[in-house]
């Protein structure tokens, strides 16, 4: 797998749309307010119900957000990868995490603490505006996965979510796009609902159709038409 480019830690803070028209002095002032943190491979960022009140920018690495049922077992929400972000909500009501945050190999941060950005938001309103603008858009996503739960079949959810992947991790093959990210299958499970058996199977019958091909746990998508249509699909 290719690991995530490294982002430069100026770059990542005057990058961002949360940032976006802070002038060069303006984005040294909130760069000295940040500090560093490096997590190994599966160490834990923060659980469901720990406290709150970080902003965390990925520099390099990559980590997934896992929600935990009461029975333990866990599901993977999001993927998060070098120049994302990850707390926002903290930022406006401090409340516990709402879920946990795993290095899935590697990975530098860099944090921004509530009690030093509030400060710096009270003097750049704009800045509240574009925050409230990013909450909005978490809001829809998260709207949408559970229209897409209720209304989607598992082919159409898994569909759905191969075509995501492919923006996000796609890479160019002889054979078609490459989803350069392995995940196992109860991992993709996870994201969309579903047991493993039930990924296993739907992904066999696209390998039949010659819709994909998955070789050494990376799937490679062959014909994006049909899993395009599979993803339409409405349960009736």
């Amino acid at each position: 797998m290719t690991a995530p480019a490294a982002v430069d830690a100026r770059e990542l803070l005057a990058g961002l749309s949360l940032f976006d028209g802070l002038s060069a002095t303006e984005v040294s002032a909130l760069l000295a307010l940040t500090t560093r943190k490096r997590l190994r491979a599966r160490q834990v960022l923060c659980r469901r119900g720990d406290p709150s009140g970080q902003l965390h920018g990925v520099l390099s690495g990559r980590l997934r957000v896992i929600s935990e049922g009461e029975d333990g077992r866990e599901a993977i929400l999001n993927l998060i990868d070098p120049g994302d972000v990850i707390g926002e909500i903290s930022l406006f009501d401090a409340q516990p995490r709402s879920a946990t945050v795993e290095a899935l190999e590697p990975t530098e941060l860099l944090t921004l603490h509530r009690r030093d950005l509030l400060p710096f938001l009270h003097r750049n309103p704009r800045v509240t505006l574009k925050l409230a603008a990013v909450l909005a858009r978490r809001v829809r996503a998260l709207s949408e996965v559970a229209q897409d739960a209720l209304l989607l079949s598992i082919p159409g959810r898994l569909a759905k979510k191969l075509l995501s992947l492919s923006r996000s991790y796609g890479v160019e093959t002889p054979a078609g796009l490459k989803i350069d990210l392995k995940l196992p299958q109860h991992e993709l499970g996870e994201l969309v609902g579903a047991t493993r058996e039930s990924v296993n199977k739907t992904l066999r019958a696209w390998v039949d159709s010659g819709a994909i091909e998955v070789q050494r746990g990376f799937i490679t998508i062959v014909d994006a038409d049909e899993l395009d249509q599979a993803a339409r699909v409405i349960v009736s």
